[in-house]
């Protein structure tokens, strides 16, 4: 029987709540299209179609797996529109809200970054 392992310190430091909530975070915004996805959406981009040209080099199936997944984690609201023809648009919920205010505090940051203007 082998012996039983102390936790590392890298676990022992994150209560489960937290750590569970970072897992969350990297399983939403760590891909690569997700925060592009909230960013636009946040930019009164709404429609599939608008996504897929405001977003460069996003495919259909990328993007429905992240509209998808953001649905899901309850960052946007998706509202099917009855007509002639039907639509299907995304909004961004509070709590995507809030993330996408970070997100863009983030893209700030970069800007900032790039042109030499850090404080």
């Amino acid at each position: 029987m082998k012996p039983k392992r102390a936790p590392t310190k890298k676990t022992q430091h994150l209560p489960l709540t937290e750590r569970t909530a970072y897992r969350r975070l990297e399983d939403v915004v760590g891909c690569k299209w997700s925060a592009a996805v909230l960013a636009a959406i946040g930019r009164d981009v709404t429609r599939p179609g608008q996504l897929e040209r405001f977003i460069p080099g996003i495919s259909t199936k990328i993007l429905n797996e992240r509209l998808r997944k953001l649905v899901d984690y309850r960052l946007i609201t998706r509202t099917e529109i009855a007509g002639k023809v039907p639509r299907t648009e995304y909004a961004l919920t509070a709590t995507g809200m809030k993330l996408n205010a970070i997100i863009e505090s983030i893209r700030d940051l970069d800007e900032e970054h790039d042109a030499g203007t850090e404080p």
